[in-house]
């Protein structure tokens, strides 16, 4: 690891410890291997205690790991010979939303998510994440070929909320999101929704309906960032892991509302200690979905989704929901 985030520094400490004692054995030709293995069960014991007593702003901070794995990760993990789509047939090409179709387990997929590069350069070409509306007409656009040819979606979601520069509004990004919030509900193949990282706002909203909703463990889901949450609410962005906490945005608090429908574990100290360990658990997920989809749908229709979403935060449902947790 590169980055530890501040509350991981007993994880930095005794990895270099473990380090310098692997370094003194070769150059020494010393036996440490009993210091060594007690170290690395006291950085295992030590791991599991500090990612069982998660804030919510740190959750948030695991979230924006730059070393969590990237969109371009699981479609290379899952579909290595996947072909990619461009532009979004009106304006022009969004690198902030990346799709491509290939085959997982011999049968075609198309994989449509947010895309954040690896370093800065990647990073500001794809903005961050965060799509103007061309993204959405492309991922939309994506969709329907999809339909056309019966091949299940999956949408991978990662941004801190769609782009909301001057030029984004001109070109229309509320309708762009808008009409994909409709349109997602009317297409006729099964569409698995995952949130890998952030997801912020209508900009995840975009290209988050689906028959199944996932989060991975350490991801998050709100109506806005914890930023943008103190700047309103206490006029003061710093107050950010204040509002992380009001805000209800872990997977354990989403499943907890029934907003999504389950919550994939991460490797022990989350997606970025373990990237290999991660994206299998995400293949395993998607093999699921697939099995599920094929065997209880040989004519899919999307009826259940539009269902799923219309009871979500419903009076009985908020209602039974508290009366359960009373």
């Amino acid at each position: 690891m590169k980055n530890y985030l501040p509350f991981e520094k007993p994880l930095s400490d005794l990895e270099k410890k473990i380090e310098e004692l692997e370094k003194d054995s070769i150059a020494n030709n010393i036996d440490l291997s009993s210091s060594l293995e007690s170290l690395r069960q006291e950085l295992i014991e030590e791991t599991k205690l500090i990612y069982s007593q998660l804030t919510p702003w740190e959750t948030v901070l695991i979230a924006r790991h730059p070393e969590r794995p990237k969109l371009m990760d699981y479609i290379r993990y899952l579909i290595p010979d996947y072909i990619y789509f461009c532009g979004d047939r009106h304006y022009t090409d969004d690198r902030a939303i990346f799709g491509a179709i290939g085959t997982f387990q011999g049968k075609p997929i198309m994989i449509i998510g947010h895309n954040k590069g690896k370093d800065t350069k990647e990073n500001i070409q794809s903005n961050f994440g965060m799509a103007n509306p061309e993204g959405y007409r492309k991922a939309i656009r994506l969709m329907h070929l999809a339909e056309k040819f019966q091949c299940p979606l999956v949408t991978l979601v990662d941004t801190q909320g769609a782009y909301p520069g001057i030029a984004a509004e001109e070109h229309g990004q509320s309708e762009a999101i808008a009409y994909n919030l409709r349109e997602m509900f009317q297409i006729r193949v099964p569409i698995l929704v995952i949130v890998t990282g952030e997801g912020g706002s209508g900009g995840a909203l975009g290209i988050g309906i689906g028959d199944k909703v996932l989060m991975l463990q350490h991801s998050i889901y709100s109506v806005i960032s914890p930023e943008g949450c103190a700047s309103i609410l206490y006029r003061d962005a710093s107050k950010a892991s204040l509002a992380a906490e009001k805000l209800k945005l872990t997977s354990q608090d989403l499943l907890r509302f029934r907003l999504i429908d389950g919550i994939i574990p991460e490797p022990l100290g989350g997606a970025h200690r373990d990237q290999k360990a991660m994206l299998e658990t995400v293949k395993k997920e998607v093999q699921q979905f697939l099995e599920e989809q094929s065997v209880s749908n040989r004519e899919f229709k999307p009826d259940k989704r539009t269902e799923k979403f219309l009871k979500m935060a419903s009076y009985e449902t908020t209602l039974n929901l508290f009366q359960s947790q009373s």
